[in-house]
């Protein structure tokens, strides 16, 4: 009987075993954000009382096998943790409630996304809504004082040309110091275009997403040898689950010089012009011919007279009939901006599109100036299966632009400010003036018989598939194109500078750049006993570039209306090279969280590059990070008045290869003796030749209070790159002068700042201010054995090299005022500042001045008042000083025959006379020479962005049928606090860019004000 009642227990049991098991299923979903509605990743998704687990993967999705009577729990480092019964449900979509805001932001990262909990590198990330409305040709612009230890400047206010960005400082002398641009996985081109022409003007930035700055060793070393100037990550707008929404928006503005100089008028002009006349005429031979002018034919001030005569063509400036202000002639009365977009997105539970079209129009500040950009964009992705996805994003666009000389050409348009004022515009038949009655090339002429049209055309296209080899393994396999081709067509007629005495000169050059790029990686997220979090990718990556370039040029054209080479009577020049480099390279990275406090990341990566000699072809750049949430403890878990603490260190290598493609060989070039072809040695090889290392060490702290009332960041950072790519000098003997090798060593280092403040939070007002600073000290510490500097290679310019000093420091004699017993320019003639000399040429050298800033940042509050909206930035550096080069000429003090700048008026004229402009003398050079004179404080702060909107209500909208209704006005640069005395302290020469020449002004044109009005309406 006992047998039979077992058999009977054992039945009964194995029935309610089996009735328990076939009542688990497979529970999936999606963990989404309530902050913003992005999906979460890396959620822990735990059967409670278990260790069964699962964890979101990077687009929020999760698979987990539950019992219907079991509970779900989600956690997640900054929500919310949440607790869900199955029940009879099969999908479960979560939303999880901030609980530290900081730690549950969404941020793009190499290869993957994570959050900023999980982060122990720093990262810098804005989103693109808060550009989208900002009225500049390109995001850089629209970057500007967002970011801690990220300077942007703008070299001048001409459309189209580059930005100069430098993350935590300036890393190499000769190779390059701009930062990776990463855009939807594809390392995009950013050089190799025609003149100063800045490729990454042809995105249109409506359609991105984010930016990411990736700045410290542990976030950028996943990129390895490019990533020693940080690396931008740009991600565009993608689709999503849901009705198709449609926007559309158009902004329209106006725009004006941020400032203008003050010029002599005509009166001015003749008085400091004869002045200087009669005192070369006095100090030279004792005359006076002002005063008895037929005792002394032939004299200085006769010469002054005749030009003066010359230069006022059918007018008297004798009685100042002619007073034309060239200034204004030099800038757009018209100039303005204009754009237009439409994007539509939505999809299904297998589909997700974005689509978007664009057209943005610049009129620029200056004449002849404007930028044209018509763009679209379509973004894809298909789930196949539940484990099959796969997509596309396909960008295009056209640009235009009518360029403009180079700062120091005579047409440049700034450089009319050089022409008298009394001087005419025109003839008495209504043709331009040009000399000898201008005193240098009027450029007005180019308007009239002269064109320079850059077009560019832009495919960025990658395609996406992504495999789910396993529960917690994904493949993921990607290819990019990024293909530009851009054209330059240049015309100036027989009455332009440059084909006056060709009747007509002609040229147009064309590149053609093809660059593509393959990224295969395998990611694995898994979660271990419900406390051990652990990541993983590994991969590889091939980039190849190939650059093809042709000019031709002619001359001799038979009328100035036909202006394509195939007019021109002979082709006096022509070329095309080829040229590529590429990269094979295999990454790995590690992520592991425990008990969701304590953090570690390990990366590496191994990179090979064309660029570099056979000896040293690859490089391998290593990375780690930790991390420790301490707000995460027992001790101060739940503390409203401190709601995060965190604190994380990192380490790493990074490398820079930006250099020429072929520094590392021999080369040859072409040669003819006496008809006959050959090859000559161009280059001299180094076979050793290999990347500049950079090894940054970083410290962070991150911080909320009072409920994420205010957050927060401190970071220190420290950079030292050697194996600096320097043209170093060789004995003669080898035939060459300098070799492209690995020697020097330079060091960056600073503190990065960040606040943000909820300073009001009431249901019909707030008030939030986000706050960042950054000081980065830079210095050269080491050069070529023997070498102690780099001095400057310009009489005109200051700017050096100096072991201690930061780059580009200003060295050259130090200006020490005016002599008040005879109105000499004075010099230091030591380097303690002691004694004066009136030679040049006797002054002592020493350090007057540095380009680099001291301190520079932002801060932007942004306010709301029931349906009205307000957003102000200010942007700002200090502690930097700017060369003006231009100075030589128009504030050399009646020198030659420039129109001056009105201080020069202030000029010495009698013993005694206390004052900074030395005495006018013509063709002496008195105190013209480039000095410290020309330096002055480049310190600024800039009302950069004001934005006031206005979105309609529900119950407008309602009436209007429509989903979104917002009216805005935006005003870029509306207001500049600055000491100096130039146009605008925005500066830097472009035909002097470089490392090493850094803030020099040359006839440079000050940035653009904006006023514009905006409407955007969804629907």
């Amino acid at each position: 009987m006992r047998k039979v009642l077992l058999l009977v227990f054992v039945f009964v049991g194995m029935l309610l075993h089996h009735e328990a098991w076939s009542q688990q299923r497979q529970i999936s979903g999606k963990v989404i954000s309530g902050e913003d509605n992005d999906p979460l990743p890396g959620v822990n998704v735990v059967i409670k009382g278990t260790t069964r687990g699962a964890i979101t993967d990077l687009d929020g999705n999760y698979t987990i096998q539950a019992d219907q009577n079991e509970t779900i729990v989600f956690s997640f480092v900054g929500f919310t943790t949440q607790e869900v019964v199955v029940g009879n449900r099969g999908t479960i979509d979560i939303t999880l409630s901030p609980d530290s805001k900081t730690l549950g932001e969404v941020v793009v990262v190499g290869y993957g996304s994570t959050t900023k909990g999980d982060l122990t590198g720093n990262i810098a990330s804005v989103k693109g809504e808060a550009l989208s409305t900002v009225p500049v040709p390109n995001f850089q612009e629209a970057l500007q004082g967002r970011m801690a230890g990220v300077f942007v400047e703008s070299s001048s206010g001409k459309l189209g040309e580059g930005v100069k960005i430098r993350v935590r400082g300036t890393t190499s002398i000769s190779g390059g110091n701009d930062p990776l641009y990463v855009i939807d996985g594809i390392p995009m081109t950013t050089s190799g275009g025609i003149g100063y022409y800045n490729p990454l003007a042809d995105i249109n930035f409506n359609d991105v997403e984010s930016f990411e700055v990736l700045k410290d060793a542990s976030a950028a070393a996943i990129y390895g040898a490019r990533a020693a100037n940080g690396v931008v990550l740009i991600t565009t707008k993608s689709g999503a689950k849901g009705k198709t929404k449609f926007n559309v928006g158009i902004q329209r503005g106006v725009s004006s010089p941020t400032r203008l100089r003050e010029f002599l008028n005509t009166s001015e002009y003749v008085e400091l012009m004869r002045e200087a006349g009669y005192n070369y005429d006095r100090l030279n031979f004792g005359t006076d011919p002002i005063n008895n002018p037929s005792d002394y034919p032939g004299s200085e001030l006769e010469f002054v007279d005749s030009r003066l005569d010359r230069y006022s063509g059918w007018a008297d400036w004798r009685t100042g009939e002619v007073d034309t202000d060239w200034q204004r002639e030099a800038f757009n009365p018209g100039a303005g901006t204009l754009n237009v977009n439409f994007s539509a997105s939505g999809g299904d539970d297998k589909t997700r599109f974005f689509f978007s079209g664009a057209y943005d129009k610049q009129d620029g500040i200056l004449i002849r100036n404007d930028f044209e950009r018509i763009s679209g964009r379509l973004n894809l992705d298909h789930t196949v299966s539940s484990k099959f996805l796969i997509g596309a994003n396909f960008g295009l666009s056209r640009t235009q632009n009518n360029r403009l000389a180079d700062d120091n050409q005579f047409n440049n348009p700034i450089q009319l400010v050089a022409l008298a004022p009394i001087t005419p515009i025109r003839d008495l038949n209504g043709q331009l003036y040009d000399r000898p009655t201008t005193t240098y090339y009027n450029n007005l002429i180019d308007s009239e018989n002269a064109q320079w049209l850059n077009t560019s055309f832009r495919n960025i296209t990658n395609i996406f598939g992504e495999y789910k080899l396993l529960e917690d393994l994904k493949f993921r396999s990607e290819f990019g194109v990024d293909i530009m081709n851009q054209n330059e067509e240049q015309f100036f007629g027989s009455r332009t500078n440059l084909g006056l005495s060709t009747n007509g000169y002609a040229r147009s050059r064309w590149t053609r750049i093809f660059n593509y790029n393959t990224n295969n990686y395998f990611s694995y997220n898994k979660v271990f006993n419900s406390v051990h979090n652990f990541e993983a990718i590994a991969g590889m990556s091939f980039q190849k570039s190939d650059r093809y370039f042709t000019f031709v040029e002619g001359q001799e054209f038979p009328l100035d209306e036909l202006r394509t080479l195939q007019s021109a009577a002979e082709i006096t020049g022509g070329a095309s090279n080829i040229t590529n480099f590429s990269f094979l390279s295999y990454f790995s990275r590690v992520n592991y969280k425990y008990a969701e406090k304590y953090l570690a990341t390990l990366s590496a990566r191994v990179d090979g590059s064309s660029r570099f000699g056979e000896n040293n072809k690859y490089g391998f750049f290593p990375a780690a990070s930790v991390g420790w949430i301490v707000s995460e403890e027992s001790f101060l878990k739940g503390n409203d008045q401190l709601s995060l603490l965190k604190f994380r260190a990192s380490y790493g290598l990074t490398g820079n290869a930006e250099i020429g493609d072929f520094d590392h060989l021999g080369l040859y070039g072409s040669a003819s003796y006496a008809l006959i072809p050959g090859l000559r040695p161009t280059q001299i090889p180094n076979p050793n030749l290999t990347w500049e290392r950079t090894a940054q060490l970083n410290f962070g702290l991150e911080f909320a209070l009072f409920r994420d009332r205010i957050t927060g960041e401190f970071d220190f950072y420290d950079k030292n790159t050697t194996d600096l790519l320097l043209n170093v000098p060789i004995p003669a003997t080898s035939g060459f002068n300098i070799q492209r090798q690995n020697i020097g060593r330079m060091q960056n280092y600073g503190f990065e700042i960040v606040l943000n403040s909820v300073n009001v939070a009431k249901q019909n007002f707030t008030w939030n201010t986000s706050v960042n600073f950054a000081r980065n000290i830079n210095r050269v510490r080491e050069l070529a054995p023997g070498q102690t500097s780099i001095p400057p290679s310009s009489s005109r310019f200051l700017n050096g090299v100096f072991i201690d000093q930061s780059i580009g420091v200003f060295y050259g004699p130090a200006y020490a005022g005016v002599d008040p017993a005879n109105g000499d320019a004075l010099y230091y003639a030591n380097a303690e500042r002691t004694e004066t000399t009136n030679d040049y040429n006797e002054a002592e050298r020493m350090f007057v001045g540095d380009p680099n800033p001291k301190f520079f940042g932002g801060i932007t509050n942004n306010f709301t008042f029931k349906n009205f909206d307000l957003s102000v930035m200010f942007q700002g550096v200090y502690g930097n000083d700017i060369f003006d080069g231009g100075g030589g000429f128009f504030a050399a003090n009646g020198d030659w025959f420039d129109n001056s700048t009105r201080d020069q008026m202030r000029r010495w004229q009698n013993p005694g006379d206390i004052t900074d402009i030395p005495q006018a003398r013509l063709g002496e050079c008195n105190g013209c020479n480039a000095s410290s004179r020309y330096i002055s404080d480049g310190s600024y702060l800039r009302l950069r962005t004001l934005t006031f909107g206005y979105t309609l209500t529900s119950s407008q909208l309602e009436k209007l049928k429509l989903t979104s209704v917002r009216i805005f006005f935006t005003g870029q640069n509306l207001l500049t606090f600055t000491n100096y005395r130039g146009w605008d302290p925005e500066v830097n020469a472009d035909y002097l860019a470089d490392n090493i020449f850094q803030g020099n002004d040359f006839y440079s044109a000050p940035q653009a004000r904006i006023f514009s009005l905006g409407l955007n309406v969804g629907f």
